[in-house]
C-alpha cells in the first residue's frame, strides 16, 4: 500500500469515528428527553445492591442511538466489503435482539426480559450467518488460530460452533459487565481502540472503519453514560457492543487473543460461572454477589473507584493482546 493510500484510509477511519461520535453526542440529548416523555425507564432487580434502586427510571435502551450514529456514517463511507458487512449485519442482528428484551421488560414492567433459551436460538441463527459470510464471502480459512505461537487448528464442521461460543460468550460478557454507570461503555472503547489498530496494521481497511466507527459510538455514548449515568445502554446496547466485538474476532481471527483483548469481559463472565457452580454443588457462594464489580460494591468501594480499577484491568488485556497480535503477523 502507498503512502498515499494509507493516508487516505486513516482520513476515511478517522473521519467515521468522529462522524459517529459526534452524532451520538448531539443526538442523544433529544432521544434521552423522548425516552422519559415515554417512561422508558430502567427495571432495577430487587435482589441486587439496594444503592442501584436510586437508578431505577433512568431512560434506558441507549443502544438504539449508538446503532444510528454507527451505521450513519460507516455506510456512507465504507467500500462495501463482506468481512466489515458481515460484522455489521451482526451487530445489528443483536442490538434487534436487545430491542425485544429490553422492549419486554418495560411493557411488563420487570427486571426480566426474554427467555434464556430464546436469546440463545437467536444468536445461533446470527452466528450462523455471520459464519456463512465468513466462510463463503470472505473465504477465511474454518481454523482456530492461536497467535501466540504460529500454529492454527483446523476445527472444519466445528467451526460454527466456535463462532456461536464466541458471539454468545462476548454478547454475554459485555451484558454481565454493564451493570455499573459506564463500565461497560469504557471497556468497550479500550477494546474498540485495539482493534482499530488491529484491522489498521492487517490493512483490513473496512474493518477499521467499521471499528472506528463502533469506537466512536462508544466514545459518544459514554459522555453521557458516564457516573451518574443519564441513559443506560440497555441490552440493545450491549448485546450491539458484543456483537461488534466478536464479529471482528471471527473476521481477524483473533477469537484467541479476544480472551486477552475482552479480558474484562471473561472476568465478569466467569464470575457469575464460578459462583453458580460453587454454589451448586457446595451450596456456598466465593462472592459476595455476581457478576463481580457487584461483589466490590458490597466491599464497600465506591462505583467510581471499581469502575475506573476495572478500566485499568481491560486495558492492559488489550494492550498485551495487540502485541501478540502484532507479533504474529511480521
Amino acid at each position: 500500500m502507498s503512502a498515499a493510500d494509507t493516508g487516505s484510509q486513516l482520513t476515511r477511519v478517522l473521519i467515521g469515528g468522529t462522524a459517529s461520535l459526534l452524532i451520538c453526542i448531539f443526538l442523544s440529548p433529544k432521544f434521552i428527553e423522548f425516552l422519559r416523555r415515554r417512561s422508558f425507564g430502567q427495571q432495577i432487580r430487587d435482589d441486587g445492591p439496594q444503592g442501584h434502586l436510586a437508578k431505577s427510571g433512568t431512560p434506558t435502551m441507549g443502544g438504539i442511538i449508538m446503532v444510528t450514529a454507527l451505521a450513519g456514517p460507516f455506510l456512507v463511507l465504507s467500500y462495501y466489503s463482506w468481512n466489515a458487512l458481515g460484522v455489521f449485519f451482526a451487530t445489528l442482528a443483536c442490538a434487534l435482539l436487545g430491542f425485544a428484551d429490553d422492549y419486554t421488560k418495560i411493557v411488563r414492567r420487570r427486571s426480566l426480559g426474554l427467555r434464556a433459551r430464546t436469546k440463545l436460538v437467536a444468536l445461533a441463527v446470527i452466528s450462523v450467518g455471520l459464519w456463512w459470510i465468513a466462510t463463503q464471502k470472505v473465504h477465511l480459512d474454518p481454523a482456530l488460530y492461536l497467535r501466540v505461537a504460529e500454529y492454527h487448528i483446523n476445527l472444519g464442521d466445528f467451526y460454527p460452533l466456535l463462532i456461536y461460543i464466541v458471539v454468545a460468550g462476548t454478547t454475554s460478557g459485555v451484558n454481565l459487565t454493564d451493570g455499573l454507570d459506564g463500565l461497560a461503555a469504557g471497556a468497550a472503547v479500550i477494546v474498540l481502540l485495539a482493534y482499530v489498530l488491529i484491522t489498521s496494521v492487517s490493512h483490513h481497511e473496512d474493518l477499521a472503519l467499521f471499528a472506528s466507527c463502533m469506537l466512536g459510538v462508544s466514545i459518544g455514548f459514554l459522555w453521557f453514560n458516564a457516573f451518574p449515568a443519564t441513559i443506560f445502554m440497555g441490552d440493545t446496547g450491549s448485546l450491539a457492543l458484543g456483537g461488534a466485538i466478536a464479529g471482528l474476532a471471527v473476521m481477524t481471527h483473533t477469537e484467541i487473543l479476544l480472551l486477552l483483548i475482552g479480558g474484562l469481559f471473561v472476568i465478569e463472565a466467569l464470575s457469575v460461572l464460578i459462583q453458580v457452580v460453587s454454589f451448586q454443588t457446595l451450596r456456598k457462594r466465593v462472592f459476595l454477589m455476581a457478576p463481580i464489580h457487584h461483589h466490590f460494591e458490597l466491599k464497600g468501594w465506591s462505583e467510581t473507584k471499581i469502575i475506573l480499577r476495572f478500566w485499568i484491568i481491560a486495558a492492559v488485556g488489550a494492550a498485551i493482546g495487540f502485541v501478540l497480535y502484532q507479533h504474529s503477523i511480521k
